[in-house]
């Protein structure tokens, strides 16, 4: 009989760690080792533990949609016990990316913004439509997540940036423009700019225009649910399970460049 893979799910209270929970649950490749949370409790058949040694030592994979300051806190335990982590939480600031590069030479991580195969490809379509566009054209990326979404520009719509940006063989802090928040402004010219709407409950809608005076080019992805995420997650934890040390991301599960 084939071994199953352990799994600990990190912010199991969230709306993205009880997805996880049940997924994992449904797959007869894994077994939900353990859960963790800011506190300990017993709610139905799970415990929830904090982060510690017992919920990590004899885990295979750690999957994290928690807050950057915790992410930081399961690397340390991932790294002490050689854990694989799958990284779907954002919001990281320059201290959280050198920690997460750091952990990488010494454990499998894999870390993306979105886990859906169809936003990886819209990034990658991104890419090659920048290197195409001239200076001429607006660009824009409009970003709707939920009232409840913290970050914006969120995680999926930073990626698509740096890929524009990538396209344009720049940094995206060379080509980023203005910000609105549930309003709409006009946007600087020449500069890839970002359109925010945090709202209802919206499980997320990006999109990507490159436009001017003579044409308009837009693609977009809308996810119908959440569980999209979670089943992109449980694929990208058997893709790790078999992957020495480094840090990869949804590209390399999907095998495109």
């Amino acid at each position: 009989m084939k071994k199953k893979i352990n799994i600990t799910v990190a912010g199991g209270l969230g709306r993205m760690g009880q997805l996880l929970i049940k997924h994992t649950n449904k797959d007869k490749n894994f077994k939900l080792h353990s859960v963790t949370e800011y506190k300990e409790f017993q709610k139905g058949k799970i415990k929830y533990q904090v982060n510690n040694d017992k919920a990590f030592k004899n885990t295979n994979i750690i999957i994290d949609f928690t807050r950057p300051h915790c992410t930081l806190e399961i690397l340390k335990f991932a790294v002490k016990y050689k854990k694989k982590v799958i990284i779907g939480t954002t919001g990281f600031r320059k201290k959280h990316w050198d920690a997460i590069k750091k952990a990488s030479k010494k454990i499998s991580i894999l870390q993306s913004g979105n886990m859906s195969l169809g936003i990886n490809l819209m990034q990658f379509v991104s890419r090659i439509l920048s290197r195409g566009f001239m200076n001429d054209y607006q660009m824009e990326i409009c970003d709707a997540h939920h009232i409840k979404k913290i970050d914006y520009p969120s995680g999926t719509a930073l990626m698509l940036g740096h890929a524009i940006a990538d396209g344009k063989s720049k940094t995206l802090k060379k080509i980023q423009g203005k910000i609105y928040l549930n309003k709409k402004g006009k946007g600087s010219q020449n500069k890839l700019n970002f359109y925010i709407v945090r709202k209802g409950k919206i499980p997320g809608t990006h999109s990507v225009t490159f436009e001017n005076k003579q044409e308009k080019l837009k693609i977009e992805h809308t996810a119908h649910s959440r569980d999209l995420f979670a089943e992109g997650a449980i694929g990208a934890a058997k893709w790790l399970a078999k992957k020495r040390p480094g840090l990869y991301n949804m590209h390399h599960v999907l095998g495109i460049k």
